[in-house]
């Protein structure tokens, strides 16, 4: 669990939501590949998992909110919802990279763009 936690203060302190390579070369980021053992040990051990996510909602950065919004989906897809119906009035910004294309954008409008029943 303790490269677990590693992985989630990486996340924490993310300033970008990547969940692919980016760039012309589709590099990982060192928070995508975080993001990726994140994934994999919650699909191995949700309970354990759990609790940091929810801290990490709580208190991460908006891309690391981003993150554990996501993942808390993939474990509980009510609380999933729930995470992003919060995020809807989050005012803070967050960078977002899809292949090549670096954007910028509120928690709000990206949990926005989220379907209802994600």
């Amino acid at each position: 669990m303790d490269d677990v936690s590693a992985d989630i203060r990486e996340l924490s302190a993310a300033d970008t939501v990547a969940f692919g390579g980016v760039g012309i070369a589709g590099t990982l980021l060192p928070v995508t590949e975080a993001y990726r053992r994140v994934a994999v040990a919650a699909d191995r051990d949700p309970a354990g998992v759990r609790d940091q996510l929810d801290r990490l909602l709580a208190a991460g950065s908006p891309a690391g909110r981003v993150y554990a919004a996501t993942l808390l989906e993939r474990l509980d897809p009510a609380a999933g919802r729930s995470a992003w119906a919060a995020l809807r009035d989050d005012p803070a910004e967050v960078g977002t990279f899809t292949g090549c294309v670096m954007d910028r954008t509120t928690l709000a409008e990206y949990a926005a763009r989220r379907p209802d029943d994600a």
